[in-house]
């Protein structure tokens, strides 16, 4: 088989073109997802079982479906209900492939940071939250200066790999007619018959990318948690004097 290099070169800014796309899909469903998550975090601790029931089942749900099934039911199946065609929302939003995708992928998403959130707040050692309340924190003190702060270093190194996750799974938005990284490469290769020189191309984008966020996360994670490497002078040897 001939490898036809040229027509990857021709077509590279095509696929970062592409590649604009699937970005602005990944940050604004992982931003928003991470909010969504936090608060279904919240709920999920909670010591009631009457609060605790729905963040369950929304994170049952969105954990055990596909992701390409939730974007169908989204997209097209919305669109079924008169009620939704009719809401003030139906033509700016719900109508819009973009805007489906990015729903999909905050609901998809938020899912799984829920548990990495919960997971990490139960993880933070007892002994500091205990500290806490012996100086007298409120429990909203308690919440943003010691819980959140200490859960999210915990958090970033597994929600880089959500990120990643959610980078390979943005893929599935050129099944509803989106154009990003995959969607272009489907296209070109349809009408230049070079599938595997596209998708090789395309494959290279991604990588590219998810090298990108990890880094980018690693140097966060250092700053995040640079007080965990901070090794406090020993002062026995110190002379006085």
């Amino acid at each position: 088989m001939d490898w036809n290099w040229q027509v990857i070169f021709d077509h590279i800014p095509d696929l970062l073109g592409g590649a604009v796309l699937t970005v602005q899909l990944v940050i604004f469903s992982g931003v928003i997802g991470l909010f969504f998550g936090l608060v279904l975090a919240l709920l999920r601790l909670s010591k009631n079982w009457m609060v605790q029931i729905l963040p369950f089942l929304y994170i049952f749900f969105f954990r055990g479906t596909p992701l390409l099934v939730q974007i169908f039911l989204i997209y097209y199946g919305l669109g079924q209900f008169e009620a939704v065609r009719e809401s003030f929302l139906w033509e700016p939003v719900l109508s819009q492939a973009y805007w489906c995708a990015i729903i999909a992928f905050t609901l998809n998403t938020s899912a799984y940071l829920a548990e990495i959130i919960r997971g990490a707040i139960q993880n933070i050692p007892v002994g500091e939250l205990e500290a806490a309340d012996a100086i007298g924190m409120s429990k909203w003190q308690k919440l943003t200066r010691i819980t959140l702060p200490r859960a999210f270093g915990i958090v970033i190194p597994v929600y880089s790999n959500e990120v990643i996750f959610m980078l390979k799974g943005s893929a599935l938005a050129s099944t509803i007619a989106l154009m990003d990284i995959t969607g272009v490469a489907r296209t070109i290769s349809a009408r230049t018959y070079t599938l595997m020189e596209l998708f090789f191309a395309a494959g290279i984008v991604y990588l590219l990318l998810s090298w990108v966020i990890l880094f980018s996360f690693r140097m966060f994670e250092k700053r995040m948690n640079r007080h965990a490497s901070y090794v406090p002078p020993d002062v026995s040897t110190h002379t006085v004097g």
